[in-house]
């Protein structure tokens, strides 16, 4: 049973995850590099599984959470057409760490060890998001 505060947030998480799905997929169709492409790819597949786990835990049934960081050896290569895909790297960046704040203040604020776990769980894969985008454009 969820109380009010935790509703609304996770609503607002639900919401986050969808701009950043949505935002993900234009900017890998916006991208020139298509390594870029790929890992914008792939990390909009992973925010529709965290609006996913989202909508079951808001349903009353917590999954467990996420495990693995499917980027950990991602190896990017460097291209000469940077200046567009710079844009995209810091906008989508910029969108993680936003993110990534709002799962902190959830952690806290959730009465239910495991829904907290699933929120650190989810949070700590956004974390990874924002790696990956700064490894790339390191």
């Amino acid at each position: 049973q969820l109380t009010q505060k935790e509703t609304s947030l996770l609503k607002d998480l639900k919401d986050q995850e969808k701009l950043c799905e949505e935002k993900y997929k234009k900017h890998a169709a916006a991208a020139s590099d298509p390594q870029l492409k790929n890992l914008f790819s792939r990390l909009a597949q992973t925010e529709k599984a965290h609006y996913d786990m989202l909508v079951q835990m808001e349903q009353g049934a917590v999954p467990p959470p996420p495990t693995g960081d499917i980027f950990r050896n991602l190896q990017l290569a460097d291209t000469p057409e940077k200046q567009n895909d710079c844009y995209l790297c810091t906008d989508l960046l910029t969108a993680e760490k936003h993110a990534s704040h709002l799962y902190d203040t959830c952690v806290f604020e959730f009465t239910d060890e495991n829904a907290r776990n699933l929120l650190n769980g989810i949070q700590k894969q956004e974390q990874g998001h924002g790696k990956a985008i700064y490894d790339y454009m390191s």
